[in-house]
């Protein structure tokens, strides 16, 4: 996220896509309203279904599940088309000017970009990048044309590349009126000037899809080019679903990633240290560094065990083979035979899954399974299924009682990257223990064991640094330690660095994540405790927790000024400087080394990035194309009007034979759009809220949303019961289905999709055969693909039929 909630009062047209901000992020929704209030502000809702947020939006914008980046690439070639972005920003920050290879191609008719290649092993496609690559000379200086009429510049491409866009054909793909697709992109595009500040929100609706990253690209490609990034008020910011979710991604629950967001190393890329920092330090940007950021992390992994001599452990270090790791690949794996235990830690995936069914089927091969969790969950007691018989399962099952977040002390990350402790509220019951507590006893114990010289390898786990216990009683953790860990240290006299300007690459300095460096500095007063309310400015709020990185509330924000120093909007000014350059006053932290002299600043304004500008062309870092194309999702009633012979996200790997409903006789047994989300009285899985009795009143039962029109022809009543069916549940030559309640309703009507009518129907995911309030599972509906990218399933946009129980 660059900006953060408190932001969002600073905005002018405050576009919320794939996201329901009023139900389910409602203290974000706090701030959206204080910027319509006090600034007269626009909400623009681009959604298929009438949610509460599009209730009370000045503009809902209906749209068919999976068509995002046709909504946003039919805005992006309005902008470019009527010249509306920010033309001094494009020019100055991002790379338009910048001149793309001549080998760069894209097949109108296949949807391919030029260096697509056969991925035999996944089943998909993948790419050799070179022809997207920036032009050079013959000293390997970037050309471009800062007048952005060559046609090889990104911006020519990219209005050539977007010019199908058009107003009829995004209508016909997406099923929008075309009045209301211009009517939105008049709207938002009017942010494109200076002094005008527009804003994107987002959540799983964009993310959760085969072409998921793509979407989150294109929501960065519309701001870049109406300068929105940066600036108060703009930016791409996602709405996290859970308070924490942050905190989590930035520790690298992950699989892809160590802390701070430091790719995993791969066996047979980044065999030794040096292999590594070669091919991951760039030549320039802000990333430069990561050799330091790297050291550091495994001095504070292995402490006095890591010394230069032995690469500071870094073969210690994990690293991943070729295969994919991810949710689905690893319940594949499962399947398969090839793991033999897991640890489930605050996760439920035989609910949340996707083809939760075949999940819980696969579990049944492992030897052992220890779930850690505040409720007894479905994935823990999977051999309870309905249609099961607990005798046929050998797998041994655990249970280890956790608590929840009121009842311990430490920090949450939320949306904005603000890193804020959280005082426990009182004692667990029983004898439930914290995730930290439970972690810290379980890898002492296989210290313990490992110690005898058991294990093909037990060196990492052994000379693990492994200190945290309170200093009156070794057998607790201490959570302060662990803290201090993570923001670094001095392994010298063991003095806390100031933050992570600090880490070296030689063994001087520890630190357990780069960028939460400096959020707990100091024993007596930690900037994550800090608690002082800003009394004026632009809502920055510096002295209230802890922002990373280095306590920035809006990143890249050397961006709210022109390259002279000017603001676009001085009532928003975040930067003054002095006739010499010098930065003499600041609301916010400045986004650059201070080091680097004022002309340095205006020239690389996107300091993560080698090139210092917005990347408009991707020349790298997704797996599936330099610009957002639509492709339709991997189960779709209709082909791709834009590219007619497209399959749906040619990167995405392929899990299964016969699993994807694709086929004309699929389209005709599965005819509706089912798209799946999250109510206010339930969360995630269920299991903490469907253990409340009063929520349970509040929302008790699994339904289905159904428009007027298809109940009508359906034969279905308001509180019907309805079998729902999808190819996940066809197997052997019969069908079977999950029940829900109908839930007949005007939220959602039906579309007319290049001439044909279409039905859209939706599901909450939240009910299970566990808890107080049980139900079907709602993801033995949805298919096992995902981003090409992430590997996110695809959970919104899934075909499937109804029909009315005994008709």
């Amino acid at each position: 996220m660059t900006n953060h909630w408190i932001d969002y009062k600073n905005s002018d047209v405050i576009m919320n896509i794939g996201g329901n901000t009023a139900e389910n992020h409602p203290i974000s929704m706090k701030w959206v309203e204080r910027a319509r209030a006090e600034r007269g502000a626009k909400l623009i809702t681009v959604d298929p279904r009438i949610t509460r947020t599009a209730a009370v939006a000045d503009l809902h914008v209906p749209i068919r599940p999976g068509t995002n980046i046709a909504y946003l690439g039919g805005l992006i070639n309005y902008i470019l088309q009527n010249e509306l972005y920010q033309k001094e920003y494009v020019q100055h920050y991002t790379n338009a000017t910048y001149l793309i290879n001549e080998g760069f191609s894209f097949d109108e008719e296949t949807g391919l970009f030029s260096g697509a290649q056969d991925d035999a092993a996944r089943n998909a496609k993948k790419y050799d990048t070179s022809s997207w690559q920036y032009q050079r000379d013959v000293e390997g200086n970037i050309l471009k044309d800062p007048t952005m009429q060559h046609p090889n510049c990104v911006l020519q491409l990219m209005k050539k590349f977007y010019a199908k866009y058009s107003l009829d054909k995004v209508s016909k793909v997406t099923g929008c009126p075309q009045e209301t697709l211009e009517e939105s992109y008049k709207l938002f595009s009017s942010t494109g000037q200076p002094g005008k500040a527009g804003n994107i929100l987002y959540a799983m609706g964009i993310t959760q899809f085969t072409h998921g990253a793509q979407n989150v690209r294109a929501i960065a490609v519309v701001q870049l080019l109406l300068g929105n990034m940066g600036i108060p008020g703009g930016g791409v910011n996602a709405q996290r679903g859970q308070s924490n979710v942050q905190g989590s991604t930035d520790m690298a629950i992950l699989y892809h990633i160590l802390p701070g967001y430091l790719g995993a190393p791969r066996a047979a890329l980044h065999p030794t240290l040096a292999d590594y920092n070669e091919r991951e330090t760039p030549a320039s940007g802000w990333w430069v560094n990561k050799p330091k950021y790297l050291v550091s992390m495994l001095k504070a992994f292995w402490g006095n065990n890591a010394t230069r001599a032995n690469d500071f452990c870094y073969d210690y270090l994990p690293k991943l083979d070729q295969r994919d790791h991810s949710h689905i690949a690893m319940y594949k794996y499962m399947g398969e035979g090839e793991i033999e235990g897991m640890i489930c830690w605050a996760d439920n995936p035989a609910v949340t899954g996707p083809s939760a069914g075949h999940k819980r089927h696969y579990q049944a091969n492992l030897k052992w399974l220890v779930s850690v969790d505040i409720f007894e969950n479905e994935t823990a007691s999977f051999w309870k299924a309905p249609g099961t018989n607990p005798a046929d399962i050998q797998t041994e099952v655990f249970l280890l009682p956790a608590t929840c977040s009121f009842e311990r002390d430490g920090t949450k990350a939320n949306s904005g990257r603000w890193i804020q402790w959280q005082w426990k509220a009182q004692d667990p019951p029983g004898e439930c223990k914290s995730d930290l507590q439970v972690v810290y006893e379980l890898f002492k114990k296989l210290q313990e064991v490992y110690a005898g010289g058991s294990g093909a390898f037990p060196d990492p786990i052994v000379k693990m640094k492994w200190d945290y216990g309170k200093d009156e009683d070794e057998s607790q953790v201490d959570v302060v330690k662990v803290c201090l860990e993570l923001n670094g240290y001095n392994t010298a006299d063991q003095s806390l660095v100031t933050n992570f300007v600090s880490l070296q690459d030689d063994g001087s300095t520890a630190c357990g994540n780069w960028l939460y460096s400096g959020y707990y500095n100091n024993l007596e007063n930690p900037a994550c405790k800090s608690r002082i309310r800003e009394t004026e400015g632009i809502g920055s709020n510096l002295g209230w927790s802890f922002a990373w990185p280095l306590n920035r509330r809006i990143v890249y924000n050397r961006c709210s000024a022109d390259p002279a120093g000017k603001p676009w909007n001085p009532e928003l000014q975040v930067f003054w400087w002095d006739e010499e350059g010098k930065l003499v006053k600041n609301l916010d932290i400045p986004d650059w080394p201070g080091s680097w002299s004022f002309e340095e600043v205006a020239q690389f304004p996107f300091i993560m990035l080698p090139e210092g500008h917005g990347r408009l062309f991707a020349v790298a870092g997704v797996s599936d194309g330099p610009l957002p194309a639509h492709y339709e999702p991997a189960e779709s009633p209709v082909p791709n009007l834009f590219y007619p012979r497209a399959t749906f996200n040619p990167v995405s790997q392929r899990f299964y034979e016969e699993h994807l409903a694709e086929t004309d006789e699929d389209r005709a047994r599965y005819p509706y759009i089912m798209s799946t989300y999250r109510v206010t009285e339930h969360y995630q899985s269920g299991i903490v809220t469907r253990n409340m009795p009063w929520l349970n009143e509040l929302m008790p039962e699994l339904f289905i949303e159904i428009d007027e029109e298809l109940a009508a022809e359906l034969n279905i009543y308001n509180g019907d019961t309805v079998i729902i069916e999808s190819k996940r549940l066809f197997k052997n030559g019969e069908q079977s289905g999950i029940e829900a309640k109908a839930c007949i309703t005007k939220r959602l009507k039906p579309m007319v999709i290049n001439g044909q009518k279409k039905h859209i129907v939706g599901m909450p995911f939240h009910w299970g055969f566990m808890g107080m309030a049980k139900g079907a599972i709602t993801n033995d509906l949805s298919p096992s693909v995902g981003d090409a990218n992430t590997t996110i399933p695809e959970y919104k946009a899934f075909l499937c039929n109804i029909k009315r129980k005994g008709a």
